[in-house]
């Protein structure tokens, strides 16, 4: 099991810790509720440094960037942040990742903790035609989501750049906390604003201590796993491995808006048959109409009990106070206000297909 540069640091605040993606993390501190509240109203920080970081340069980064992922980096400027999918050649997906325009002939791919070895075997594969250089730097960066909508008027005093002015999905290369260079990008996984902070592994616990004492008048505090699953999915986003693998094709998971078919990518021809034709199946956001909390590998039914698909992410709402989840089903049944049925041990509970996200702010 691997540690995080700020394990101790959770253990000492008394977090219940466990493992995931081969990491020893912090799931949760006050409990989940207390902790997503936190994140919806005020400021909280979240240690994921067990996500992946990639460099790739040179001449050809951006020619096998464009081969391997599913948007366009073509249109990314410096100090810009992309959403994109590595798809793989049976239809599927390797993984979903964020790619930074660092410098010229620079980009940054943060890629999932699990999928670290998988992705960068999958990259190398195509590289040997592009020759670019690759750089897997994720044993040495730390990564702080500091999420919110205080987290900018918490954060300010700790660099000389104006937070306010970086628009969602930008970046800066700046001073923070006593750093001279980090990453500081309106980026997150939340839907409540906020930043995330990437730093060495040798930089962060400083950034750690900096950022509690910067954030103490606003109530800031440290947030676990649990909260930032029940945060994501109050927004509909997609967990790789729940919600999204590889067996499920961009098309289908409603990531149509970052396949981008004006380019050359992996598997991209059948990709685009695929989006004229219209997917079989649809990933969908339910909410239940009665009490009842949809988990994870719950069936989905219909009207006469017949199962047709499985609830791939699902909790309870803690801003909603209803259960919720994302499933896949037949795309007969992929409208909104469809009703549909959870199988919640034996009671079939009845659920309507909702608009993503859940959460509107």
């Amino acid at each position: 099991m691997k540690n995080t540069a700020l394990t101790k640091t959770h253990e000492k605040l008394g977090a219940k810790m466990v493992p995931f993606a081969g990491y020893n993390m912090p799931v949760s501190y006050e409990g989940v509720n207390v902790e997503h509240e936190t994140v919806r109203n005020g400021v909280g920080v979240f240690d994921v440094s067990h996500m992946g970081e990639f460099l790739i340069s040179g001449p050809n980064a951006l020619d096998l960037i464009q081969k391997v992922t599913s948007n366009d980096a073509s249109k990314l400027t410096i100090g810009r942040a992309q959403y994109s999918c590595l798809p793989n050649e049976t239809g599927g997906i390797v993984d979903d990742l964020i790619v930074y325009k660092i410098k010229e002939e620079q980009y940054l791919l943060v890629v999932n903790a699990s999928n670290i070895e998988k992705d960068w075997e999958h990259i190398s594969k195509y590289n040997t035609d592009f020759n670019a250089d690759m750089r897997n730097l994720s044993e040495d960066y730390s990564l702080l989501a500091i999420q919110g909508p205080k987290a900018v008027e918490a954060m300010q005093s700790l660099t000389s750049i104006d937070l306010s002015a970086i628009k969602f999905y930008h970046f800066e290369v700046a001073d923070f906390a006593g750093i001279e260079y980090v990453i500081i990008s309106a980026t997150g996984y939340t839907g409540s604003g906020g930043f995330e902070i990437y730093c060495k592994n040798s930089e962060v616990q400083q950034v750690w201590d900096k950022v509690f004492e910067a954030g103490a008048d606003f109530g800031i505090k440290p947030i676990g796993l649990a909260a930032r699953d029940t945060l994501r999915l109050e927004m509909g986003y997609c967990l790789y491995g729940n919600d999204i693998n590889d067996g499920t094709s961009p098309i289908e998971a409603g990531l149509g808006w970052i396949t981008k078919f004006t380019k050359d990518f992996v598997n991209c021809e059948a990709l685009e048959k695929e989006k004229q034709k219209g997917p079989e199946k649809k990933l969908i956001g339910f909410e239940l109409d009665e009490r009842g909390i949809p988990r994870h590998d719950y069936d989905i039914v219909d009207g006469q009990g017949k199962k047709i698909g499985v609830v791939t992410s699902g909790t309870m709402s803690p801003s909603l106070g209803k259960g919720i989840g994302l499933g896949y089903v037949p795309a007969i049944f992929s409208e909104t206000g469809s009703k549909i049925h959870i199988q919640i041990r034996k009671n079939s509970v009845p659920a309507t297909v909702m608009k993503l996200p859940f959460y509107k702010g």
